[in-house]
């Protein structure tokens, strides 16, 4: 069944009516095609004119839409050959970070995502996407085994964030995030992160240090929750539609000021219409960026890496 979104009502209502009238066809009753054709040219032009002037704070709800495709859908399409690895080789297995290698388009690499899970039951077994350290130490060993051969690295960004109980914070969780950016910056192949739903604080920084830095065109990309950050600001959580728009988190913001460098187009009302075609819109955009990174050696890609990530910095600054 689809979900709709609150924005999305009169769309729904749309819908429910056109299968309404599918079910009422048959042999032997009315011909309504006209009909069923009328209403999805009404419908589809509602939801154009919707996602067309999409808030702020409606971009966060498409972003956290169940049925976005995740990153196991990523790796799914877009991996041959995968063969998933685990462990941190310190503590213990997190599942809401999923990674291993296979071959894009014949190329051999590495990847690394957050992953939420898509029903009850998984999204418990990953954690809702929010890793513990041991997530974000098998990132850096993941990272690590692509520099010693060689291979490219793709991360894919879906989380709220770092896991913040206490057993994260007293295995270090803080330090875990702050290597695995580390990792990112000194890897000696190429990066390539693309944020495909919510990226949230350094949970999703944490594999984001990328030569080439892409959001689908309805993700998110923030320093902290809409939620919270409108609870310290203005002891709200109510005031998040005002948080949204002040934090600049949607992709286009992001782009003006620089801090990603591509745009992932998602279909008509979002990549939860059309999954597949969301995915092979990012393996396009993969396939564009890796060839010239590919070119380059290891002491340039990090030098330019470093470069990328210091001159945010100053820019933010002048």
């Amino acid at each position: 069944m689809r979900q709709f979104l609150d924005f999305e009502k009169s769309v729904a209502e749309l819908e429910n009516k056109i299968d309404e009238l599918r079910h009422m066809s048959g042999p032997d009753g009315i011909n309504i095609a006209e009909e069923i054709a009328r209403l999805t040219e009404k419908s589809d032009k509602q939801l154009r004119a919707a996602y067309a002037k999409l808030t702020p704070g409606q971009k966060v709800q498409v972003a956290r839409h169940a049925q976005r495709p995740h990153t196991a859908d990523y790796i799914d399409t877009l991996i041959a050959d995968f063969t998933p690895l685990a462990g941190d080789r310190l503590f213990g297995e997190d599942k809401a970070v999923i990674g291993g290698i296979g071959r894009f388009q014949d190329t051999p690499v590495v990847v690394i995502g957050t992953e939420r899970g898509s029903e009850l039951e998984s999204r418990l077994e990953h954690n809702f996407g929010m890793a513990r350290p041991e997530g974000y130490r098998k990132a850096q060993r993941l990272m690590a085994l692509a520099g010693r051969f060689g291979m490219p690295i793709l991360t894919f960004i879906d989380t709220a964030g770092a896991w913040p109980g206490i057993d994260a914070e007293a295995r270090g969780q803080a330090e875990a995030i702050a290597r695995s950016i580390d990792a990112c910056l000194s890897a000696p192949v190429p990066v390539l992160a693309t944020v495909i739903g919510e990226g949230g604080s350094g949970g999703a920084i944490a594999l984001g240090a990328g030569d080439r830095v892409m959001m689908l065109e309805h993700a998110i990309y923030s320093v902290i929750s809409p939620e919270a950050c409108a609870s310290i600001l203005w002891r709200d959580p109510k005031q998040a539609t005002s948080a949204a728009e002040a934090l600049k988190l949607t992709a286009q913001d992001l782009l003006q000021l620089h801090l990603i460098d591509r745009i992932i187009p998602e279909p008509i009302g979002g990549a939860q219409r059309d999954p597949q075609a969301t995915i092979r819109a990012v393996g396009d955009a993969i396939a564009a960026e890796l060839p010239d990174l590919l070119s380059l050696g290891g002491p340039t890609l990090v030098a330019q890496r470093r470069e990328k990530f210091l001159a945010m910095g100053r820019d933010g600054l002048t």
